[in-house]
């Protein structure tokens, strides 16, 4: 590097954002009314979302709902697509997105416990029980064909863990009480470390990030679980057409 091109520290640039969000939710925490402590959080974290992901992806608080009619419960944090999503209904104030287009689903909570683990699970539930369809996209080269919906990421955003320590027994206990459907991939507890969680099997592991690089960790896996995602389903609209 020359002096007039000096390199870029990035760990530096994330661990600033990192104290910047850390300040915010304890702040958050502090001076928010007990009714509204928990829409600062969320607020908060959808915002660092917003500003650092891709613009190719979408963030807010909404409901997501299916052709079919059904809707989940009410998300903190959605994470959905935005070239296949043309229509978000917006009803009172609430946001409802259709289930083809969501990536992943967050919920945020002031602590990591056994309580709010099991909450999540349920919210994320609500989401991966709903129908996806999946029509074919024309391309330069031709019809490609439906693709099967993946997995939708499920995950946890919390300002600390309340265990000792933050991610022993107890942590894994709980994690290992979720079902298939409500299986956490990927939480922060931001003052403790980030956590990604392998399941196989009845078989139940999570990697631990250090205290220092929390939101560095967690960041930087959420963009390789995205990635990996590649791109979500087209809507076949002729089954939402039906359901008029």
């Amino acid at each position: 590097m020359t002096k007039n091109n000096p390199a870029v520290n990035l760990k530096q640039l994330f661990l600033a954002l990192q104290e910047e969000l850390k300040a915010r939710l304890k702040t958050s925490r502090s001076f928010s009314h007990p009714g509204t402590k928990g829409d600062a959080t969320e607020i908060d974290w959808v915002s660092m979302l917003r500003t650092h992901l891709p613009a190719r992806y979408q963030v807010g608080k909404a409901f997501v709902m299916d052709s079919k009619g059904a809707i989940s419960d009410q998300i903190d944090v959605v994470i959905y697509d935005r070239q296949y999503c043309p229509f978000l209904f917006t009803k009172n104030g609430q946001h409802y997105i259709p289930a083809e287009s969501v990536y992943a689903v967050f919920e945020v909570k002031q602590e990591l416990n056994r309580e709010h683990i099991s909450y999540a699970g349920k919210k994320i539930a609500s989401v991966r029980t709903l129908f996806r369809t999946s029509a074919p996209v024309p391309s330069a080269s031709g019809m490609l064909p439906a693709v099967k919906p993946f997995e939708i990421l499920g995950g946890i955003l919390t300002l600390q863990s309340s265990w000792s320590p933050p991610f022993g027994e107890s942590f894994k206990s709980a994690l290992g009480e979720l079902n298939t459907l409500q299986q956490i991939n990927l939480g922060c507890a931001l003052i403790h470390g980030t956590f990604k969680v392998n399941y196989e099997g009845a078989k139940t592991a999570a990697t631990i990030s250090t205290e220092e690089t929390a939101l560095i960790n967690f960041f930087l896996s959420l963009l390789t679980l995205l990635q990996a995602k590649a791109t979500v389903p087209a809507i076949d609209w002729n089954e939402y057409t039906e359901s008029l």
